[in-house]
């Protein structure tokens, strides 16, 4: 039983000093100087934001307008029973040039 209990306190014991002692093997040390000063060398990016195509906003601006103008008769329209065909593709257009103004202005 002392066998047993020797055995396994040599085999948890002994690793974990042995570990600690062990010499780092050369050129590691200068390795990790080395790595840590290329490191330090390289500049951070710079993130730039892109300027927004202000001429190609207003385009969007004015598209946009336009469509919204089209809107409140194509609703005076389904009160009467007909509803337009290409109102739904409108609407489409309306939201997406408005999400594409918006993320330009949030630049």
């Amino acid at each position: 039983m002392s066998r047993i209990l020797l055995l396994a306190l040599s085999l948890t014991v002994l690793p974990s000093t042995s570990l600690s002692q062990m010499p780092i093997p050369r050129g590691v040390r200068e390795a990790e100087k080395a790595a840590a000063q290329t490191e330090k060398s390289i500049p951070p990016p710079l993130y730039r934001r892109s300027q927004p195509d202000l001429l190609q906003m207003q385009r969007e601006a004015d598209e946009l307008a336009e469509l919204a103008k089209t809107i409140p008769g194509a609703v005076a329209q389904t009160s009467h029973g007909i509803l337009p065909k290409d109102i739904g593709e409108r609407l489409k257009k309306i939201e997406k040039l408005s999400k594409h103004l918006r993320s330009q202005i949030a630049q």
